[in-house]
């Protein structure tokens, strides 16, 4: 079977220090996949990488076969690899429609279209619509995004990406900056994402990964450190032992575990 993302050796050198080496993953269509491990281990570096902001100096990338190391961000997201940001990336003194209907217009190719008949406006105001609906904002819809929430930002900015029609979705800590008691809001859109989509997801919170994730990747150092299923990963000692130090690593299993 193709891989929706397949990701073949990929390193990356900024002179004598090396934050990718040797990185080889797939994702399969649909699949849910998080990576996962210690500040500085390499993971928004390899998402840059794989989003075409940053250059491998060796490997390859592929999207469903075809390669695309050489392509563009625009390119790469015409293509239907979209992306996420750590920090909420939204234009905040629109309306949260306003935003998702630019990222329509954007797919429609028609952002820049002053011609554009009313017809077609209508028809691309109601799939931002069709995609607030979806991400359960409609009461939010005609606010400004500097207005609400910032867990509903979040919200705002997986709309965005649902909008782009994805078919390979990276998300870089959608969890990070929202309330803890929020999380919920964010995992539950999450979840309601077609099916066919295959998302790779940074995160810190294990508990997240735990309820996300079918396949776990452990990046340390810019090296994978092992692979396996959320179970697997929150019971190997070296794990812990990486991501909270040894003083941390039994409290991490005995709080995995029990949670």
């Amino acid at each position: 079977m193709t891989a929706a993302l397949e990701v073949k050796g990929i390193t990356k050198s900024y002179g004598a220090i090396q934050v990718a080496r040797d990185i080889t993953i797939a994702l399969q269509a649909g699949e849910r996949h998080a990576l996962i491990g210690p500040n500085g281990a390499g993971k928004t570096t390899l998402v840059n990488i794989l989003s075409g902001t940053v250059t491998p100096n060796s490997g390859a990338i592929s999207l469903f076969g075809h390669d695309i190391t050489k392509d563009s961000s625009a390119k790469r997201t015409r293509k239907g690899l979209i992306r996420t940001f750590q920090v909420s990336n939204l234009f905040k003194k629109l309306s949260v429609l306003e935003n998702v209907f630019l990222a329509v217009s954007q797919k429609e190719s028609a952002s820049f279209d002053f011609w554009t008949g009313a017809g077609k406006r209508r028809r691309l105001i109601e799939r931002a619509e069709a995609v607030i609906d979806q991400l359960k904002l409609t009461d939010s819809i005609n606010d400004r995004v500097s207005e609400i929430a910032y867990g509903r930002q979040r919200l705002v900015e997986l709309a965005i990406a649902l909008a782009l029609e994805p078919k390979v979705l990276l998300l870089d800590e959608p969890a990070a900056g929202i309330p803890h008691s929020e999380t919920d809001i964010l995992l539950d859109a999450v979840e309601g994402l077609p099916k066919h989509i295959a998302i790779l997801m940074i995160e810190h919170d294990m508990q997240i990964v735990r309820r996300f994730a079918s396949n776990v990747t452990v990046l340390v150092s810019g090296a994978i450190l092992m692979r396996g299923s959320p179970k697997d990963v929150m019971m190997s000692h070296q794990v812990r032992e990486v991501y909270l130090g040894r003083g941390g690593a039994d409290r991490f299993a005995s709080d995995s575990l029990h949670a």
